[in-house]
């Protein structure tokens, strides 16, 4: 079988009253992996461009986004799907209602965490709690076209 192109993704990590939004996005509740908010990068946008898009469309928020705490990658050995995926902090506005909707219906499930309950979830990236409720962020050099 021939590895497909990775696929790169963004998402973001919202913590509000030190809770972490999750969202659960199998059709049919046919799995019970959470993971965070985002999706594909569309050629174009700059990566905090395609995160304030994809959140807005899987769940309503607008987000403020933030540095990158995570370079996440995964495949599917069987199936030749790979994605690399980069997370952010992202925040909310403030003083912004919190109410999430799923305007896409691409999301079927959304819940917010503490970090003991995300160790009960069944959950992607494994390292995602470090992240989140560390202090290391990496560097992020904004999309810059190319000049000659």
């Amino acid at each position: 079988m021939n590895p497909a192109r990775p696929r790169l993704a963004v998402r973001a990590a919202i913590l509000h009253d030190d809770r972490l939004l999750m969202v659960n996005a199998w059709p049919g509740r046919t799995s019970d992996l959470w993971c965070l908010p985002g999706g594909g990068v569309e050629p174009g946008q700059s990566l905090p461009e395609n995160l304030i898009r994809e959140l807005y469309e899987e769940t309503g928020l607008a987000i403020r986004v933030g540095a990158i705490i995570l370079i996440n990658e995964f495949h599917d050995p069987a199936g030749g799907f790979h994605q690399v995926e980069i997370i952010f902090r992202a925040t909310l506005p403030t003083g912004a209602a919190i109410t999430l909707n799923d305007p896409e219906c691409v999301v079927d499930r959304f819940c917010w965490v503490i970090r003991q309950e995300l160790a009960r979830l069944r959950h992607k990236p494994a390292l995602l709690a470090r992240a989140v409720w560390g202090q290391h962020a990496a560097w992020y050099d904004q999309l810059e076209p190319i000049t000659t």
